[in-house]
């Protein structure tokens, strides 16, 4: 469905992302995993309609309700003709074989609840502890969130053959494993809600940075993921702290978009942000979450996230920052998650408390981070910082070659020129 994707995205917006996840999600409810590409071909034919019939000035009044009303009717035409060739392992299977219920059995599962319902089926069963890690978050991608393999190949760092094989092999597995489309219990649902929470961050990632459009943020994917994660806490499986830990984190990352981004589409950094921007509304739900993800002893890198971002967000001024307990908040997130990319931003928080020189030498001690423009744009500024032009130019210089982001690369040539 890619090219599929992006003419309907110039037609419509978001309408293509926001809906194909939740059809391809009922209908793989209908079908079930091992039919799944059924599902996803009924999609393509509803949104290839749309486009046929809607041009480029005709969209109705309602395209949801069109959407879903054509889905619906191409659904039990599908069946009507296949119900003595297929089998199909759905939990309303019993229903689709009788044409006294065929019709209004297929209809339901549009509803509402059904169709939150069939969402938290599709994440967890794309998060099947049979898939390697790399392929549930991309098969969750592309079915739930409706992702071209492009910009999957982009989020997970690889390309878009890799992808491909990748949604092949997981596929093909589910099928292999007779995997039912359901929410898991006990044991099994531990085993893969960390899957799921990790999914979800990362469509918010790709959104709040992202890699496809020229535009930095794509509000879009940053709702579409907040959505997620409310569904999956409103759920009783879902009802825990580290759900709200993550919600507080998005929503207090989501209240500063509007002041990130300048009227030229240019970065604006912490430091320099008008907060009268900031969403006041998504900073007191942040709080909120954050305040019921307190409940339990377990303490998550969403929890860390989240109380460091809290800080940032409490002060009243860049300056005014509790620079301290921000500092003390990575230490234990060190410990949780060692990463390299914790350690940078542990650097830039020393910069503000131990100084430029103590920061540039912890940074220059971080393996791996050789390929990571962050990381080069880092110690460019921290060379600016203190005085070393030629290793600043030479940083950003590297920063500009390793990023794939159009807005990053404009704000990066735009600090090489004012260092020039």
């Amino acid at each position: 469905m890619d090219n599929l994707s992006d003419n309907f995205e110039k037609l419509t917006g978001h309408l293509f992302r926001t809906e194909a996840g939740k059809m391809v999600s009922v209908l793989t409810r209908i079908f079930g995993l091992t039919h799944i590409e059924i599902a996803e071909d009924i999609v393509q034919d509803t949104f290839v309609k749309a486009l046929d019939e809607w041009g480029y000035n005709s969209m109705p009044q309602n395209p949801q309700a069109w959407l879903y009303k054509v889905a619906k009717n191409k659904t039990i035409d599908y069946l009507r003709h296949q119900k003595h060739v297929l089998e199909y392992e759905s939990d309303i299977s019993h229903l689709l074989k009788s044409e006294w219920t065929l019709a209004s059995s297929v209809s339901d599962m549009f509803l509402d609840n059904e169709i939150q319902d069939s969402q938290l089926r599709m994440i967890f069963s794309s998060c099947h502890p049979s898939l390697p890690k790399e392929s549930q978050i991309a098969l969750t991608l592309k079915t739930l969130c409706g992702f071209s393999i492009k910009e999957i190949a982009r989020a997970l760092l690889t390309t878009e053959t890799n992808v491909n094989k990748r949604l092949f092999r997981a596929k093909q597995k589910l099928r292999e494993e007779h995997s039912r489309f359901e929410i898991p219990t006990g044991d099994e649902l531990l085993e893969r809600i960390d899957s799921v929470y990790k999914v979800i961050y990362l469509i918010f990632n790709e959104g709040y940075s992202s890699t496809e459009s020229e535009q930095m943020i794509r509000k879009d994917l940053c709702a579409e993921a907040l959505r997620l994660c409310q569904i999956l806490s409103e759920h009783p499986i879902g009802n825990m702290p580290k759900s709200f830990a993550l919600l507080a984190l998005m929503c207090f990352h989501s209240s500063r978009l509007d002041a990130r981004i300048d009227d030229k589409g240019y970065v604006i950094l912490l430091r320099e942000q008008d907060r009268s921007q900031w969403n006041k509304a998504l900073i007191a739900k942040g709080f909120e979450y954050l305040s019921l993800s307190s409940n339990g002893n377990e303490i998550s890198e969403y929890h860390l996230e989240a109380g460091i971002a809290s800080y940032y967000l409490a002060a009243n001024s860049f300056e005014e920052t509790d620079w301290e307990n921000i500092m003390k908040l990575y230490e234990i997130l060190e410990k949780i998650n060692p990463s390299p990319v914790t350690l940078l931003n542990k650097s830039i928080i020393s910069a503000q408390i131990s100084g430029t020189k103590t920061a540039l030498e912890e940074l220059l001690r971080v393996k791996d981070l050789e390929k990571y423009y962050l990381y080069h744009s880092t110690l460019a500024e921290f060379y600016k910082d203190l005085g070393n032009t030629d290793k600043a130019r030479y940083h950003l210089q590297t920063a500009i070659t390793l990023t794939q982001s159009k807005t990053d690369l404009s704000f990066l040539k735009t600090k090489l020129g004012k260092l020039k």
